[in-house]
């Protein structure tokens, strides 16, 4: 990628030629937006850019503007499939323009790999991705995505629910990584959510998913006490799983909500939230956030009737069929 040579000009950059004092300024603004926007500490996101930086191990693309860095993403491949990890542009020099350089430069990479054959994009804070024009505009396809919260007092005003007694909904272990596995794969078979997330299209891929949750903190640091499963006693299965995070000191997330599809409208999917919520809750924290998907009907009637309210939307961005 060829950089622009006039002065005042930015500069696209390789991120393996930059050094990690000079994105230092950056990380430490985007963590500052982070937490005022979404409630979300973007520490350990951070360290870990700053850790492959410092390696020289991160795939993507800065801009320099009169020798100071203006902006960057990265992107990380898996087998065929490329993710779009991050893209951030300082405040003082932030525009449509630079933001586009930047997507415009990770995509077309990716594009021209001869082993990539999709890209997935989350970029919570990315503005205007619902509407602004975006790369290869023939290839993507993008899906509007709600980050919804509920205060402390919402969940302590919940009731519990009574599921079906061959339920028996137990804490999170490790044990039931399987079986979690297995519930995602099922519940998520022809759902919007897989056409967003393609590991949610095999019981491979949710074990890479549940691994992913578990073990990183892209969604925050996993959170076994606000962590349940559902058994049915009756068949000796899981039939259901909500998963939580911590996302700040103050603040929790629900990474993962699923049932089986004949397990819905038993009541059930409540009573795990609900655990879930008040797990996090008793921790300290002063409320919750969970993503859901704008056309999941029946996912925001119940959050809604939970006491849920959107405080920002974003799209998930898809791009496949370039190979």
């Amino acid at each position: 990628m060829a950089a622009l040579s006039d002065a005042g000009a930015p500069s696209l950059i390789e991120l393996r030629h930059v050094h990690p004092a000079e994105l230092e300024p950056l990380l430490v603004e985007e963590t500052a937006l982070w937490r005022r926007r979404l409630d979300w500490d973007f520490t350990a996101s951070a360290n870990l850019v700053r850790r492959f930086i410092g390696i020289g191990a991160l795939t993507g693309y800065a801009l320099k503007i009169d020798d100071e860095l203006a902006g960057y993403s990265y992107y990380v491949t898996e087998e065929s499939k490329g993710l779009i990890g991050d893209l951030y542009v300082v405040e003082r020099r932030r525009s449509r323009d630079l933001e586009d350089r930047l997507l415009d430069a990770v995509v077309a990479s990716m594009v021209a790999s001869p082993y990539i054959r999709r890209i997935e994009a989350q970029l919570m804070l990315l503005p205007e991705t619902l509407t602004r024009p975006l790369p290869y505009p023939r290839y993507v396809k993008r899906y509007q995505r709600d980050f919804m919260v509920i205060d402390a007092e919402g969940v302590r005003r919940l009731e519990p629910a009574s599921p079906p007694d061959r339920y028996r909904i137990l804490p999170w272990s490790p044990r039931f990584q399987e079986e979690a596995a297995q519930v995602i794969a099922a519940a998520y078979r022809g759902h919007v959510d897989a056409e967003i997330n393609d590991q949610y299209q095999s019981v491979s891929g949710a074990r890479r998913f549940l691994l992913n949750i578990v073990q990183y903190p892209g969604c925050g640091s996993f959170f076994q006490p606000g962590s349940f499963v559902a058994v049915d006693e009756r068949r000796r299965v899981v039939a259901g799983l909500c998963l939580a995070s911590l996302v700040s000191e103050e603040a929790g997330h629900i990474t993962q909500i699923c049932l089986l599809p004949e397990v819905r409208g038993t009541g059930l999917g409540y009573e795990l939230l609900r655990r879930s919520l008040e797990g996090i809750i008793a921790h300290g924290c002063r409320e919750v956030s969970l993503t859901v998907t704008a056309s999941n009907a029946d996912a925001i009637a119940l959050y809604e009737r939970v006491g849920f309210a959107t405080r920002h939307s974003f799209a998930a961005l898809v791009w496949e069929g370039f190979q």
